[in-house]
């Protein structure tokens, strides 16, 4: 008799834990395939750290065929599963197709950017949801302040150092108070002529920071801010987005080259791609994360509208700590349905959130006890070497090093404007030359895109994290 064969789509939080739970619950009696555009679980709470050069890129990937035993991996995106057939069909990386077949599909594709319809938007930011958005924002960001030193006209070395950030949840609030100590770090080395001096801005429509968090914590995140000359805009957003600036809800229009896109999250195209009941683009599931109808089926993470047993009526929100909890519980009624065992139903308890200001600083409610200052930096810390499934010393000597060598800001080159467009179902992978063409923030460096006309280059364009916390953030 044939071992029973399991295909698990994704590998983020709730992927990884997922895979993780049946290789121990299958012990070699089950067949398991991780399906993934990359070979590693991406710590995205770490995100905003790469990005302002505080820690090296492998720091924040944990290898899955390391990691996970006796789990085979598959690399390659999910284009379509065939319910009735029970087929993953799906593109790898260098373009060739392929399926897998499956008894059990644990579906984990996560989750991303989400756009609105503002004008210029998808043509000049930049979302924050992997590796690459990050390793180009920190060259982004680095080149705009070395270009700005050099310049001599004022207005645009003025636009150089205006960075603009949108969404002020747990991605953008971290990526402003991280990216506010990251051009501080390069100005000293390279100070702007007119003594222009970096400006950071932090725009939301909601009428405060980390709206979804307890009031404590956003008034500490709002304080610490400010007080380093973040401009903090609450009840405000961009209205359209152009080449040279941003036109703001208020009138006010704002010369860049650098807008960051962290609104939020949408699921994955994929869920909504299987035709079966959804609540607002995330697949409806039991509290037992199996699909109804489809009893060989689990979907978790942001994925899935898991229903909140201590909120009837309502669904658990799209955040890392759920999609880890959820990943637990599909791998155990994964492995449970395939011996006729009980299936547990997801109930979850908040164990509170954290977020890095960068610094010492950081805003924390662990169980509930709110925190702020150094305190609740170094529980911020220490929570996240806690909850990284792997690298830890690594970090903790990152961390280590940058407390007491200055920071290097240097281009490495590697990330183009173009390779990371925000338009992307992909956010992980680097848009190929060969792909479809996108443009790219000015101040850029502009070399002939191997997809477009004789001399044409990408137009100039500006420039989005999620969590084990929230929004995909932390």
């Amino acid at each position: 008799m044939s071992r029973p064969r399991i295909v698990i789509v994704g590998a983020g939080f709730a992927g990884y834990r997922a895979a993780r739970i049946l290789s121990r619950a299958a012990r070699g009696r089950a067949d398991i395939t991780v399906l993934n555009p990359t070979d590693y679980f991406l710590y995205l709470p770490l995100l905003p750290q790469v990005a302002a050069g505080i820690l090296e890129p492998r720091r924040v990937t944990v290898s899955l065929s390391g990691t996970l035993r006796d789990v085979r991996l598959v690399l390659g995106e999910a284009g379509h599963v065939d319910l009735d057939a029970r087929r993953v069909h799906y593109t790898g990386p260098e373009g060739g197709t392929g399926t897998l077949a499956y008894d059990r599909l644990v579906l984990a594709a996560g989750s991303v950017n989400k756009l609105l319809p503002i004008p210029g938007v998808a043509e000049h930011a930049h979302g924050f949801r992997g590796l690459p958005e990050a390793l180009y924002l920190r060259d982004h960001v680095t080149r705009q302040i070395e270009l700005a030193a050099s310049g001599d006209d004022p207005a645009t070395c003025a636009a150089r150092c205006t960075f603009v950030v949108v969404g002020a949840g747990y991605t953008g609030t971290e990526v402003a108070a991280q990216g506010q100590l990251l051009t501080d770090a390069l100005v000293r080395k390279h100070p702007p002529r007119r003594d222009v001096r970096p400006r950071w801005m932090l725009l939301d429509l909601a009428g405060r920071v980390l709206p979804e968090l307890d009031r404590r914590l956003s008034d500490t995140a709002d304080r610490v801010l400010r007080g380093r000359g973040v401009e903090v805009r609450t009840g405000t957003s961009v209205k359209e987005a152009t080449r040279d600036g941003v036109l703001l809800t208020d009138g006010e229009f704002v010369g860049t080259r650098t807008l960051v896109w962290c609104v939020g999250v949408r699921p994955d195209p994929l869920a909504e791609s299987l035709g079966l009941p959804m609540e607002r683009g995330r697949l409806l599931v039991e509290p037992t994360l199996r699909v109804p109808g489809r009893p060989e089926v689990f979907a978790c993470g942001d994925a899935a509208a898991v229903p909140d047993l201590d909120e009837p009526g309502q669904y658990t929100p799209m955040t890392a700590q759920h999609a880890w909890r959820q990943g637990r519980v599909a791998g155990q009624n994964a492995a449970a349905s395939l011996t006729g065992g009980e299936l547990r139903s997801y109930r979850h308890r908040d164990l509170g959130f954290v977020v890095d200001l960068g610094g010492v600083q950081a805003a924390a409610n662990p169980l509930g006890v709110p925190l702020s200052g150094p305190l609740a930096g170094a529980v911020t810390r220490g929570y996240h070497l806690a909850a990284m499934p792997g690298n830890r010393v690594r970090v903790a000597a990152d961390w280590l090093l940058d407390a007491v060598l200055p920071r290097q800001g240097v281009q490495l080159g590697l990330v183009r404007s173009w390779s990371v467009p925000l338009d992307t179902a992909s956010p992980e992978q680097l848009r190929m030359p060969d792909g479809p063409v996108r443009n790219g923030p000015s101040g850029d460096p502009a070399p002939e895109h191997p997809g477009t006309a004789p001399g044409a280059h990408p137009a100039p364009g500006p420039v989005t994290r999620p969590d084990i916390p929230a929004e995909g953030d932390q």
